[in-house]
Order: structure tokens, then C-alpha cells, then sequence
């Protein structure tokens, strides 16, 4: 399983969403867009084509964008995604 978190090292969720990970031993790679956020937002919508404003964490799953640490846990919630 290949998971991937884009993060500002300032957010909460994008803490909650690492320490959810952490806490199962589950290898994530974290991109931490902190410095110049505006550009790498832009980034973001075009390779995951966002049509909205971004929010952080972006948490891609094999490929797949889910969301955030809220659209996550509300997959796992509803039993449509499973780690």
C-alpha cells in the first residue's frame, strides 16, 4: 500500500492524520509544503485536478486522492476504505 500526505507543519489535522498513521506502524511519505504555499497549492490542484481551494492534509491512498484527515476518517467511518 503506497499513502502519500501532503503537509504544512503548522496544521493539526495534518498532525492527527501523521499520528493515525504513526500509531498503526504504517510507512507513509510526507510532503511538507511549508515556505512558499501559495505555489505549491497550485501544484496541487493541477496534479490532483482540484477543482476547489486546497486544504492540507491531502492524503493520496495507491494513487487515489481521498481528501483530508476528516474526508479519511469518515471513508473509514462508512467502511469505504480500508487499511
Amino acid at each position: 500500500m503506497s499513502i502519500e500526505i501532503y503537509t504544512l507543519s503548522y496544521c493539526p489535522y495534518c498532525a492527527a492524520a501523521k499520528r493515525f498513521f504513526d500509531e498503526r506502524g504504517m510507512k507513509y511519505t510526507e510532503y511538507q509544503l511549508d515556505g512558499n504555499e501559495d505555489e505549491e497549492f497550485r501544484k496541487l490542484q493541477k496534479k490532483f485536478n482540484i477543482q476547489n481551494e486546497v486544504t492540507v492534509p491531502q492524503i493520496i491512498v495507491n494513487g487515489k486522492r481521498i481528501g483530508g484527515y476528516t474526508d479519511m476518517m469518515t471513508l473509514l467511518e462508512e467502511g469505504k476504505l480500508k487499511f
